[in-house]
Parts: C-alpha cells; structure tokens; sequence
C-alpha cells in the first residue's frame, strides 16, 4: 500500500483511540456535579486582576456586585497598572450598582520572575487574607456571572469536598472568526485534558479555568498558590497542577452561565489569544513542537486529503480510511458547536481551524525565539514557563 494509504490507516486509528480512549473529552456534559445547600455557608473573598479593562468592566463587573450569596462575600479588584482608568471605572460602578462591597488595589509593577497577572493575584489574596475567607474566588475581568453563579460554585465544592472547582465560561462567537475558532479552541483544550480525568483521585490530568477558579483558602496555601506559579504563563493549569499535586481535590467543567464578554472580532484577536502562550504549552521544547505539528498534520489534516486523493486516485482504501477518520473527527466535535448553539453543518470544517492552530503554534515559537516571548497587554513574558517545566 502506499505512503497516503498507511498515513490515512495512521490517522483513523488515532481518532478510533480519541474516541474512546481519551477520557470521552468529545463529550460536553461535565457541568457542576450534584450539589445540595451547606449547613452553613463560608465566607469567600472574590479576586479580580485587570489591566486596562475599561472596555469589558460595564458588562462583568455588576454581574459580580450583584452576586445573590448568603454568606459574607467580599470583591477585591487588583488594577494592575491600567492606563484606561480600570480602578476609577470599576468604583463608579460599584457607586452606581451597589451590592457586594468592593475594594480596588494596585500592586505595582511586577518584580523580576512575576507574571503581571500573579503578581496581581498575589497582591489581592493578601488585601483577602485580613478577611480570613474560607474560599477565594479567582476569575478575570472579562467574566460575567450569573447572580446564583458564586452560590452554585460553593455548594459544589462543599457537597463534593472540592479543593478547587472551575468553569470554562463560555466565550463569546458572534463574530465569523469567534464562530469559526472558539469551539474548537475549547474542543482542543478538552482533548489535551480530559475533563473527567481532572476530578479522578491520583491521576496525573490537572486543569482549571482561570476565568473561574473557586479555591479554598487553606488549599491555596498548602499550595503556596501564587509564589509556586509565579513564572507561569498558563496560570490556570499551572495552579491546578499545584493544587493537585499538593494532595488537593479538583473538579474542571464547562460552565453554564459564566460568560466571557471579551470580544475577539478579527482573526489577528484570536490569533494573539492563542499564539502568546502556545509554545509555552509545550515548554518551549522544539521536540514537542515539531511533535505537535506532526501529530495535527496527521490526526486532522491527513483525513480530508487521504480522501480526496483517493477519489482522485481510484484508491479505496485511502478513500476509505481518510473518509471514515474525517467522520469520527467531525462527530466528535458535534457536541462542542450544540453546546455553543453553532450550525452543525460547519463540523466537517474542523480541519481548517486545526490548520489555522497549527500556524498559530508555528507562529508562537518563531515569537519566542525572535525573544518576543509571550506577549500580553503590553508585557512580554520572554522566560520559560517554569511551573510548566518542572510538573
């Protein structure tokens, strides 16, 4: 048989294996697991790091103030040197919306071996710490809660006896480019972490949602959560990790109403989204990059040219196997546009979008060795991820 023949047979058996051997990533039902009231309801200190979000803040920020808690529930907001007016933004809207009390710090320029985002996060767990709070809360400044959202997060987390429970909210796709990449972006993400394994005692799969990390107090410290990450360009499964491996009990899930409200209307958006911390997933190791290429050339690429050739070609089996692999990919991923109220019709292009990944990883490692590292709001994190490199 021929080289396109054995490629295709390659890549149909690695979709039979993702299909049932990766933890059912495909599937979109891991929401909040079965929760019941608490006896009694804990104090949690809400954590915002935000740089220059004057943009987003009208539309997330009152969601927060407006959360329906029956315990004490403080909002501590970490401007981390916005020049847009964040910190003045976010207290006229607390002026205007009332609800739970805020408090807007700012930490300063991070030091030397801080992420700007960490070093937020540790500047506002500490102003949290005098409250001595049984939970924190630690979501972004573009997150939008529903008003029971904070409620629901701690009743999982007490009737599970989670350590750390975290929705992946759901991002916005109205534009065609959002349409186009979003859901796979979440679909990829299941697939490198199976959400039912991170819930599994001892195993090795750890990963959260930094939009929305419900974090008990005495967990993070055991931790050390965020001296131990301090470096981390992927802070969330960084912190998971840290959790975890700590002894700590995790619960990862797709939200249901925890939204994103940061728009990415053009591809150049998601294209920075994307690229500023890929390389860093693969601790800038160019084995594993050229690994990665590999392997999405093969698993998602490979499919829809196996069967073209061999239509064009006359060979059944590339036809075949090409064929059959490119319906299994584009049944997986079904369940992700349902869950994101997309067009089914546009499943079978999913390896355009691994394509357009492929580039933007591609992309993320010509930046990092250009020693552009990963760019953000106006920093560039150019080090390795080294919460990354040493789990």
């Amino acid at each position: 048989m021929s080289a396109v023949v054995w490629t295709a047979v390659g890549s149909l058996a690695a979709w039979l294996w993702l299909l049932l051997g990766q933890g059912f990533f495909w599937r979109t039902d891991v929401r909040l697991p079965p929760r019941g009231e608490p006896d009694d309801w804990p104090s949690v200190c809400v954590v915002v790091p935000a740089r220059d979000e004057a943009a987003v803040l009208p539309d997330s920020l009152p969601s927060l103030l407006a959360q329906d808690y029956p315990g004490r529930a403080e909002i501590f907001l970490v401007d981390d040197g916005s020049s847009d007016g964040t910190g003045e933004l976010a207290r006229e809207l607390a002026r205007l919306h009332g609800g739970l009390p805020l408090t807007v710090g700012s930490p300063g320029e991070p030091p030397a071996g801080w992420t700007g985002k960490l070093w937020a996060v540790r500047h506002g767990i500490g102003l949290a710490r005098a409250r001595a709070p049984e939970y924190l809360l630690l979501t972004d400044a573009d997150i939008a809660h529903a008003p029971d959202s904070l409620r629901e997060l701690v009743a999982a987390a007490r009737t599970g006896g989670f350590d750390l429970v975290s929705q992946m909210a759901r991002l916005r796709v109205e534009s065609a480019w959002e349409r186009l990449v979003v859901p796979a972006f979440v679909y990829f993400f299941a697939q490198l972490y199976p959400f039912r394994r991170i819930a599994v005692r001892g195993s090795r799969t750890a990963a959260a949602a930094g939009g929305c990390v419900l974090l008990r107090a005495d967990a993070a410290e055991r931790a050390r959560i965020p001296d131990a990450i301090r470096q981390a360009v992927i802070d969330d499964v960084a912190l998971a990790r840290a959790v975890k491996g700590g002894g700590g009990h995790i619960w990862l899930g797709l939200a249901e109403r925890v939204d994103s409200v940061r728009p990415y209307p053009r591809l150049h958006d998601l294209w920075r989204m994307v690229s500023r911390s890929a390389y860093a997933q693969l601790r800038h190791n160019p084995l594993l990059l050229a690994g990665t290429v590999a392997g999405l050339a093969v698993v998602y690429l490979v499919p829809p040219i196996a069967l073209f050739v061999g239509l064009a070609t006359g060979s059944v089996w590339a036809a075949t196997a090409g064929g059959l692999a490119w319906l299994l990919m584009t049944a997986t991923y079904l369940p992700m546009l349902r869950y994101y109220r997309q067009p089914l019709w546009s499943a079978p292009l999913l390896p355009v979008t691994a394509f357009l990944y492929l580039l933007m990883t591609v992309d993320s490692a010509v930046q990092h060795y250009r020693g552009r590292g990963a760019a953000w709001k106006g920093r560039t994190y150019a080090r390795p991820d080294t919460a990354l490199d040493e789990s």
